[in-house]
């Protein structure tokens, strides 16, 4: 450029500069000259038509909370936290409690067992959409629930504006995530059974046996605990009973631990037994289970907030507690360390805390902890040798025991800082007696009712595999396979 042409652009700028805040003072004043006077009205500019009232942004559905649950939108870090404790109860049954059960049975009978596990998740899920999840978790009378949610109907969920309208058990979520985070509950309860009738039982016979299990006794006893109008819930003003169970100590694992002793005693015994198939298979099985029961417990909280952090933390305390109080009991029992011991020790830990893990503190949990490692082995080993019954995989020794130990010291450690309801230790010692009442009543009616229903199955089409059939194994007696 020359250097008349620079002189040129120089003096544009400073042109430009100087004439900039007469402009903005211009502006100013043409402004205030176009306010309207007092009294008169406002008018627009002729040029900028006037924005119709219809076009006004429409409110926002509020978020979902007690007090809206209509049309509304659901938390978004509850949701998330809610879909990922799903899927890790889930993997609780599949693969967790398939292998864990496989691994101790006999080579021969280790199809069956996971062929079990695996058809009871696909039996009980369209069970559970039909009817139990209406006739459990929505309301109706204090005994049972309503039947408007059979094959799930009803659940609103407009994924174009985000609404819904939750359950009142979990009003910041899609009632579509709290009822499959409850049918994962619905699945493995019944599926824990299968512990107790392990390498004796028809293939056939076991599947009306669950089926109608889990419809005239999961779903009952769930409504009764957790339902919004059951009898035995915490939460409900009117209830009878004002049971604590957090994540289903009663409700999943005093159930299907005394379901699971009804059915040995119905079975007999095995005519023969052995050595676990692969205890490898045990550990990993274990493993999943301890990993996922995080979701089991945690996720019971139905929400992402300090409630369940507390769960998970003393979730992780007992287990490891009882797994470590089994070893050392039977190391000085039996001279050795198993390692089926310390998973089933782990296992102990994990059911135990289940009840209480929204009520208690960590110093509750470490001796539940303890009280599990003990109680448990004593269930597994010197109480099942007392009484002669065939628990092939000890589904009473830890579920039941373990269960009702569990909810007998959520009243006595149960802090209203964590949970909202004091325990023994805060004087308030008739939670105790409601703990107790609460398993009574679990332990009677799942008695008569399982009782009732083996014995109609077994005169309709036997439950028993033949000797033969036992004797060549489930694998390919039942089902024409057999494990490499």
């Amino acid at each position: 450029m020359s250097r008349f042409g620079k002189k040129i652009c120089v003096l544009v700028l400073l042109l430009c500069a100087a004439f900039l805040p007469l402009a903005g003072s211009a502006s100013v004043a043409l402004a205030q000259d176009n306010k309207p006077t007092a009294g008169a009205p406002a008018t627009a500019p002729a040029s900028v038509p006037a924005a119709p009232a219809a076009a006004a942004a429409a409110p926002a559905p509020p978020a979902c909370d007690a007090t809206h649950m209509t049309k509304c939108t659901p938390n978004s870090g509850d949701t998330a936290w809610m879909l990922t404790s799903m899927a890790l109860v889930l993997m609780m049954t599949v693969p967790g409690l398939g292998l864990f059960y496989g691994g101790m049975v006999r080579k021969k009978n280790v199809g069956d067992t996971v062929m079990t596990t695996f058809a009871i998740t696909c039996l009980v899920t369209v069970l559970y959409m039909v009817i139990n999840y209406s006739t459990a978790f929505r309301s109706g009378l204090p005994f049972i629930g309503g039947l408007d949610r059979m094959f799930f109907q009803g659940m609103l969920s407009d994924i174009s504006t985000n609404i819904g309208n939750p359950n009142p058990l979990a009003p910041t979520i899609p009632e579509s995530v709290y009822a499959c985070f409850q049918m994962t509950f619905a699945i493995i309860t019944p599926a824990l059974i299968a512990g107790a009738f392990a390498e004796r039982m028809k293939f056939s016979a076991m599947l009306w046996f669950i089926g109608l299990w889990a419809t005239l006794v999961y779903a009952p006893i769930a409504h009764w605990v957790w339902g919004p109008d059951g009898f035995l819930s915490s939460s409900n003003d009117k209830a009878l009973v004002h049971v604590l169970d957090f994540a289903g100590g009663t409700v999943v694992h005093v159930n299907s631990g005394v379901a699971g002793l009804m059915c040995a005693l119905m079975l007999g015994r095995r005519k023969n037994t052995g050595p676990a198939h692969n205890v490898v298979l045990t550990f990993i099985g274990a493993a999943l289970l301890w990993v996922g029961w995080f979701g089991f417990n945690a996720g019971s909280a139905v929400a992402a907030n300090m409630q369940a952090g507390m769960a998970m933390t003393v979730t992780q305390i007992a287990t490891a507690t009882a797994a470590l109080t089994w070893m050392f009991v039977e190391w000085a029992a039996r001279g050795k360390p198993t390692i089926v011991g310390i998973c089933s020790g782990a296992v102990a830990g994990l059911v135990a805390i289940t009840p209480a893990s929204g009520f208690v503190g960590p110093a509750g949990a470490l001796v539940i902890g303890i009280a599990a490692g003990v109680l448990c082995y004593l269930g597994a080993t010197t109480l099942k040798a007392a009484f002669g019954y065939d628990d092939a995989l000890d589904c009473f020794g830890v579920h039941a025991v373990g269960g009702a130990a569990g909810a007998l010291l959520t009243g006595v450690f149960a802090i209203s800082e964590y949970g909202g309801t004091p325990g023994l230790i805060e004087g308030h010692a008739i939670q105790v007696w409601y703990q107790f009442q609460g398993i009574a009543i679990v332990v009677v009616y799942d008695v008569i009712v399982s009782l009732v229903l083996l014995k109609l199955i077994d005169l309709a089409i036997g439950l028993r595999v033949t000797d033969d059939e036992e004797q060549e194994g489930l694998d390919l007696a039942l089902h024409g396979e057999a494990v490499q």
